[in-house]
């Protein structure tokens, strides 16, 4: 369905508010930029923000969601006779390859996780989105793989799976604050996967393979 008008202009003032926001954390810090003066550099009353972006933390993440999904839906769109970490190694290796912003490989990506390791209530959000990941991707692997609900194998297949994906930000992310050329981190990250996908067990790298009876 086409987006509709009033839809739009929701869409539009939300990215406005957000991309604001995000410029004033930058220059000054999660904690010293308060809410009111968000709503002023957008030209906006403090309950509009609110609207839009229930916490603080929700101006900053503001794509969250976003990335809660990203891991279902690179196993939902895995390819026939592919596994679901075999997906994921091989979306995360495309990335990497193409160095790729979605990962961090990019100019200035320092300063954004600068703001986080200065902001403790940023850490504890990036904390429960990780565990929200683990968790979407968790119930996704159960259907794919036609689980029973008692059974523990998704809930420990999605952890080895999730744990891939946060080692890739956080090494991204280390080293992009070190002031890294993107183009060499990516290299090194597409050895890390190497690494990883040799530490993985056979168990893991062929659960929920597409077509498999």
């Amino acid at each position: 369905m086409a987006e509709g008008l009033r839809e739009r202009k929701k869409r539009e003032t939300r990215q406005r508010i957000s991309d604001i926001a995000t410029g004033l954390f930058l220059e000054h810090g999660f904690v010293t930029v308060t809410i009111a003066e968000v709503a002023e550099a957008a030209d906006v009353s403090v309950n509009t923000v609110y609207n839009y972006f229930p916490a603080k933390e929700d101006l900053f993440f503001d794509r969250s969601a976003g990335v809660v999904e990203q891991l279902s839906r690179w196993v939902r769109g895995r390819d026939e006779g592919e596994s679901a970490a075999r997906a994921v190694l091989r979306e995360l290796r495309a990335e990497a390859e193409a160095v790729s912003p979605r990962i961090g490989l990019m100019e200035g990506y320092d300063r954004f996780m600068r703001v986080i390791e200065e902001a403790p209530p940023l850490r504890s959000r990036l904390w429960s989105l990780q565990q929200e990941i683990h968790d979407h991707l968790e119930a996704t692997l159960r259907e794919e793989a036609g689980a029973a609900d008692g059974d523990p194998l998704p809930g420990l297949i999605a952890g080895q799976i999730s744990w891939t994906h946060q080692t890739v930000f956080v090494t991204v992310g280390r080293e992009m604050l070190k002031g890294r050329n993107p183009d060499e981190v990516s290299r090194e990250v597409l050895v890390l996967l190497d690494d990883i996908e040799e530490l993985l067990s056979e168990k893991v790298l062929n659960y929920a393979v597409r077509g498999a009876q």
